[in-house]
């Protein structure tokens, strides 16, 4: 029995006298493994993502969503509403006095579409009332006894023409500069054109007067006005290139437009 004890691994058991080390063993300096602690507070450990990553601040603003999910989040879409109110009289000044590439200047990297939604949506309600209003005037002065009633369907006219093609002409022109082998913004397009149309508003007010000379002088000064302030902007914005028709089209389509309301509201 005693040498079945003694036979045992007594450096394995509590309390057992260690081994011996060698002379040379003892001049090396033992290091312990580093121990992989946790930084406290998670999170603050490095930008390696590991583990539980702390909120960051967001200050009561809700952060833009990523890829295709931007379409639908609301938040993506308030740069382009990052003005104040003398942002926007300042760029409707300017589009009423057009000077050469005077727009983009003004606008830099900030281009805006609060302005174009809010004057597009106020002129057609104002070619609609305005409309209707000219209609019965002229109508009250050839003959009093003449029966008039109020056409609703001058605010679908006016919805299509004119959010159409504040969306559908810049939309055209970026594609047309892209094949062109020019770069473009889209949201620059979008800004000068629609704010292109805030002198249409003036001319909605004038062209009530039961007049027909009047009004044909008023719509030809501010299509005018209105054209070229958007030929002498794409005329900056294609400076260095001989892309004339770019130009010219541009002028050619605000003359169209300004008929048009004419035709269509005041006739």
């Amino acid at each position: 029995m005693e040498e079945g004890y003694t036979s045992l691994p007594t450096s394995h058991l509590l309390g057992s006298v260690p081994a011996a080390i060698k002379e040379d063993d003892r001049n090396t300096i033992y290091k312990a493994p580093e121990a992989n602690l946790q930084v406290f507070p998670p999170g603050n450990g490095g930008d390696r993502g590991y583990g539980y990553q702390a909120p960051r601040e967001t200050n009561g603003e809700e952060q833009p969503a990523n890829g295709w999910k931007g379409v639908f989040s609301i938040s993506s879409y308030r740069p382009f509403f990052n003005v104040d109110t003398d942002d926007v009289v300042n760029r409707i000044a300017n589009s009423v006095y057009p000077h050469h590439g005077g727009f983009f200047r003004k606008i830099g990297a900030n281009p805006d579409l609060y302005g174009p939604v809010w004057i597009s949506t106020t002129l057609v309600f104002m070619l609609a009332a305005l409309g209707n209003c000219a209609t019965y005037l002229m109508l009250k002065r050839t003959s009093s006894e003449t029966l008039w009633s109020f056409d609703v369907s001058y605010i679908n006219w006016a919805a299509c023409a004119i959010y159409g093609y504040v969306i559908v002409v810049p939309v055209a022109f970026y594609f047309l500069l892209q094949y062109l082998g020019t770069s473009s913004n889209l949201t620059c397009l979008w800004c000068m054109w629609g704010y292109s149309l805030s002198v249409f508003l003036l001319s909605s007010l004038l062209m009530i007067v039961p007049t027909e000379i009047f009004r044909w002088l008023v719509i030809i000064i501010t299509g005018s006005v209105s054209a070229c302030f958007v030929a002498l902007n794409m005329k900056f914005y294609t400076e260095g290139r001989n892309l004339a028709v770019v130009v010219i089209s541009s002028f050619l389509l605000q003359i169209a437009l300004a008929l048009f309301i004419k035709i269509c509201f005041f006739a």
